[in-house]
């Protein structure tokens, strides 16, 4: 293999690989939409449909993380399926997880312009919109240390509200916080026809929750991507992902148990939860519960941390997967130039176009064009799931057959290959299943179908297309590529 001309500066430490992998996951869905799933399922479904998502989480993770301590390659992501899958499966993967952080930058984007009219209602939507892409600019051009350093302190500001919350949780449940004791009613109560505690509409709720679930957990395997820039990937990788991995895993049970706990599935406001009603996100509940006045205006503060982050951690992850793309003569080669500081600079623009989507929410409304966005992008995360499933249970057979010692791998992923199979087939069935409330509505919605089916057919496309032009095929474990 060709030498690269370009590489990319490893300028992240462990700490900065951490945070932006909880910085792209812990976003508005831990704050908002939490709030629905235990409304949909009870408090024990939506626990139950978090711990099944969080183990689909840690099969995929554990995968990610034996092929990047060994391989930390720019654009992992269809890097891996090119050596190990099928090239043609790269180039679509590649593109579709492009465009899926892409879209995402778009929709974190419009939520913050949303978030910032809690106290600015009748300002515009697009000059916010503007001014947060240019701060996202800001940390993305200069230096990956800039990136790294911007994410690590932003994200910070969430990860301390979260362990507040959850301490102030736990005493108010113990009566230890306005002296009454809240204990556990809710896990028992029954709403008649509404449904019966702790599991709310069966199997169908709990169903319903963990499509929920698996959206909460998206972009966990950023790391992947920022393991090409890391200075020690052998070492940050696995210490990084494990520990980004059970802080995340345990903040979103952690959460879905205390609100679960403290509002019944009952509560009205449990259906409003969403980006442009902070009033409503079950924290502010929670909070206001126990005595904090300000509880509102706290939680937009760190929603909207939380929405910068994502956006940052997208924007890092889309522009490098781009710069990988050029480098390898999958996307215009014009995008694989970086500057003096090695940053790619022509890539982090070229993904910030997409973003400016985000400015013609005039047009569509606000909340329609992030719906569309989130929709559009949620599905990319499950094709890319698939994707490091896939390319891990071939990567390990490979590896035995080429005659290659484990022991030299940095890390060894537990339970192969019953984990990835597991990953595989789990990710498959959030694929299609995902967002099957399109079929089963009274009025069928073109716009329903293309904007939460529509990356489906895009990947298909992309992936038929390349195959048909090179005649590409599944590549022989033999031949598979293990070179750095």
């Amino acid at each position: 293999m060709e030498k690269r001309k370009e590489e990319l500066k490893k300028g992240l430490k462990s700490r900065h690989m951490s945070m932006i992998a909880i910085g792209g996951t812990i976003g508005a869905g831990l704050f908002f939409t939490s709030g629905s799933a235990i409304n949909q399922a009870g408090p024990g479904g939506a626990l139950v449909a978090y711990l099944v998502m969080g183990a689909i989480v840690y099969t995929m993770i554990i995968a990610l993380i034996e092929m990047a301590s060994f391989l930390p390659v720019a654009g992992a992501f269809k890097e891996y399926p090119k050596r190990f899958f099928d090239p043609a499966w790269a180039f679509a993967n590649g593109w579709s997880y492009w465009f899926g952080c892409a879209i995402t930058v778009t929709a974190e984007l419009v939520a913050c312009s949303i978030i910032i009219k809690y106290w600015f209602p009748n300002t515009s939507s697009v000059l916010w919109a503007m001014f947060f892409l240019a701060i996202l600019l800001v940390l993305n051009l200069f230096s990956v240390n800039h990136f790294g350093e911007g994410e690590y302190w932003l994200s910070g500001i969430k990860v301390i509200t979260i362990i507040i919350f959850l301490i102030v949780g736990l005493l108010m449940i113990f009566g230890l916080v306005q002296g009454n004791e809240f204990g556990f009613d809710n896990w028992t109560l029954d709403a008649g026809e509404a449904g019966k505690a702790p599991f709310v509409n069966g199997v169908g709720g709990v169903v319903g929750a963990f499509l929920v679930a698996g959206f909460s957990f998206s972009n966990t395997e950023l790391i992947g991507v920022s393991a090409a820039e890391s200075e020690n990937p052998s070492e940050d990788v696995p210490k990084s992902v494990r520990n980004v991995f059970m802080v995340i895993f345990l903040f979103y049970v952690g959460c879905i148990f205390i609100i679960g706990t403290l509002i019944p599935f009952t509560d009205p406001n449990l259906l409003n939860t969403s980006v442009d009603n902070v009033a409503a996100s079950p924290f502010t509940i929670v909070f206001q519960a126990a005595g904090f006045k300000a509880a509102a205006s706290v939680i937009n503060v760190v929603v909207l941390t939380a929405l910068l982050t994502a956006g940052n951690s997208s924007l890092y992850t889309s522009s490098r997967m781009l710069f990988a793309m050029g480098q390898s003569g999958e996307g215009p080669k014009f995008f694989a130039k970086i500057n003096k500081k090695k940053v790619p600079v022509r890539a982090i623009i070229a993904t910030a176009i997409i973003g400016g989507f985000s400015f013609f929410t005039s047009i569509l409304g606000d909340g329609r064009i992030y719906q569309a966005c989130y929709s559009l992008a949620g599905i990319t995360t499950f094709i890319n799931w698939l994707t490091i499933s896939i390319c891990h249970y071939r990567f390990r057979k490979a590896y035995i057959a080429q005659g290659k010692d484990l022991s030299a791998l940095p890390y060894q992923a537990a339970m192969y290959p019953a984990a990835s199979i597991f990953g595989i087939i789990m990710s498959v069935i959030v694929i299609f299943g995902s967002n099957i409330w399109v079929f089963q509505q009274e009025t069928f919605s073109w716009f329903d179908f293309c904007t939460n089916y529509g990356t489906i057919p895009l990947f298909l496309i992309l992936y038929g297309g390349y195959k048909k032009k090179h005649h590409t095929k599944i590549i022989p474990l033999t031949e598979c590529d293990f070179k750095e």
